[in-house]
């Protein structure tokens, strides 16, 4: 089932480019919790939507851009976890720091997961404990890979004092900001060894990148070192994290 779903973030992707690439401007409107929603984000989760009812129409799917109610979703344990546009933010600055997030959680855990980049044309995938990177067409496994100094990764769009005093702390490494769960995918693939967030994040936002992770050999734990639980709850805020090989 991996393919197919590495087909329909294709698919999303599409659709999110004919906006990216359209001549109108990126229009936003604003969500209740004050992030932005386009377009784009819309035109993306119809995709998913409608390909995850076709494939696995016994699997309920939670969508960013259609979250079902608490009393709908509290006796799930198996369903998908959509972002159909992490990164939005980034999609307005036309940046192309922006991903199709897509998996499959099974018991709270993410099973398989698919993160897409539609401009880079980059697809990273993982499912049974195995992660590959998808590029110009060729396929290869992918492994977290331990470096010092250290490379951390940092949100683009939502640096914050804790997060500042936090990498002040820390000892010799170097930085880099990426938008978008390619933070996740820059620790999978060995080329950054730490991803340290503390603001707030939603679960659609970071388990398609768990799962990429976890199956590249990373750690994704929370600042009490318990892994990212995704079993349902009435909120959809994660608590802080970190993706790390160390």
């Amino acid at each position: 089932m991996l393919e197919q779903i590495c087909q329909l973030a294709r698919d999303a992707g599409d659709a999110i480019m004919q906006v990216y690439q359209g001549e109108q401007p990126l229009d936003a409107t604003r969500k209740a919790d004050d992030s932005p929603v386009t377009a784009a984000d819309i035109a993306a989760h119809q995709v998913i939507l409608r390909g995850l009812q076709m494939l696995t129409p016994d699997i309920p799917v939670l969508s960013e851009e259609a979250p079902q109610p608490w009393d709908e979703r509290q006796h799930w344990q198996r369903y998908w976890l959509v972002d159909p546009l992490d990164g939005t933010k980034e999609f307005l600055k036309h940046n192309g720091e922006f991903t199709v997030n897509i998996a499959l959680i099974e018991r709270g855990k993410p099973v398989l997961g698919v993160v897409y980049a539609p401009v880079k044309k980059v697809m990273y995938s993982a499912e049974n404990g195995k992660a590959w990177k998808e590029e110009c067409g060729i396929r290869k496994s992918i492994k977290a890979r331990d470096g010092r100094p250290p490379l951390v990764v940092v949100s683009r769009s939502h640096m914050d004092d804790e997060l500042n005093d936090y990498l002040a702390e820390l000892g010799d490494h170097q930085t880099v900001s990426v938008g978008s769960s390619l933070k996740f995918c820059l620790v999978a693939e060995g080329e950054a060894q730490l991803y340290p967030r503390f603001g707030p994040t939603c679960v659609w936002d970071t388990a398609a990148g768990h799962a990429v992770a976890v199956a590249a050999g990373a750690q994704v734990h929370d600042w009490q070192g318990r892994t990212l639980d995704y079993t349902p709850r009435e909120s959809f805020l994660n608590p802080g994290f970190r993706v790390s090989v160390f």
